[in-house]
């Protein structure tokens, strides 16, 4: 099974202790090539790039570290998959400006890193929006005709985004977040795209009233990615508790044995990318291999 890791590492990115008067001096001279060698030799040859670090650190997708990155993956034969930018992006918002504006972002990134090939292309096709009347105690049919708009037009953003940049669909995985899981399954079946299946989220009630294996099952036929975290069960009956999860494995309630049984059932070889710190996901990976000892691990 193929493990990888995320870049979010949030100790590399804004070291503990850095002077403020530090701080500017370590942004401008960040180097991503380099934080991508340290991922590899903890032991990790599939990195999933963020893409909201441009928010904050724009050179890091410009063309030079674009071009250290391709060498690096040559040099070290990665697989790169990518989490296109969710941060300030609104790719279902009813209101048009908005939304064009958050298609024409993600169709600028993918043109950005197209020349690393990435495996998978990450995506969350509804936003904070979306999410925030996702929370909202409104009669159920009014919930669902809302729902279903945002989803129409995350539907619309996407056919914009494939037909502009021009890759397979397949290559979009779209990411059960905080959005009913069903209607996450229809946009994907509507558009032929693929699916990245969060556990954490899933456990945390992001996606409706649902259990992990029951997600899982749903997923397989378009499973090309999975974030792999742990976190709590979440109560249908009580709200939503927020920061729960992106936990090592072993300190929540998830059911990994069946999560890892079933993807070597459905002979699944798409990354598995802990969505968590170096440390916790090293702790992870050695709670598998305690747990599953036969486990062929890449």
């Amino acid at each position: 099974m193929r493990f990888g890791i995320m870049t979010m590492q949030v100790d590399t990115l804004i070291p503990s202790g850095l002077p403020v008067d530090q701080m500017l001096a370590h942004v401008a001279g960040f180097d991503y090539a380099q934080l991508v060698r340290r991922m590899v030799e903890s032991g990790f040859r599939t990195i999933e790039l963020g893409g909201d670090l441009a928010l904050f650190l724009p050179m890091i997708f410009d063309q030079n570290s674009i071009e250290r990155l391709s060498e690096v993956k040559e040099e070290l034969d990665l697989t790169y998959t990518v989490h296109l930018p969710l941060w300030s992006v609104e790719p279902s918002t009813p209101l048009e400006p908005v939304r064009k504006g958050s298609a024409d972002a993600i169709v600028d990134f993918i043109h950005s890193v197209l020349p690393l090939n990435p495996e998978v292309y990450v995506f969350h096709a509804t936003g904070a929006l979306a999410a925030e009347f996702y929370r909202m105690n409104l009669p159920k049919i009014a919930k669902i005709v809302i729902l279903q708009q945002f989803q129409t037009k995350a539907a619309e953003s996407l056919r914009w985004i494939l037909t502009e940049t021009g890759i397979p669909s397949r290559e979009i995985a779209i990411e059960t977040i905080e959005f009913p899981l069903d209607l996450t399954l229809d946009l994907a079946e509507e558009l032929d795209l693929s699916i990245c299946l969060d556990t954490g989220h899933v456990l945390s009630g992001f996606s409706g009233n649902v259990t992990v294996e029951d997600a899982l099952e749903a997923s397989l036929p378009r499973l090309a990615e999975v974030h792999l975290h742990d976190g709590p069960q979440h109560n249908p009956e009580q709200e939503i508790v927020y920061g729960l999860d992106h936990r090592p494995l072993g300190t929540g309630d998830l059911n990994l044995g069946f999560i890892l049984d079933h993807l070597i059932a459905a002979d699944f070889n798409g990354p598995v990318i802990f969505e968590l710190q170096l440390y916790e996901a090293l702790d992870s990976l050695n709670v598998i291999k305690s747990l599953r000892p036969d486990l062929p691990i890449e």
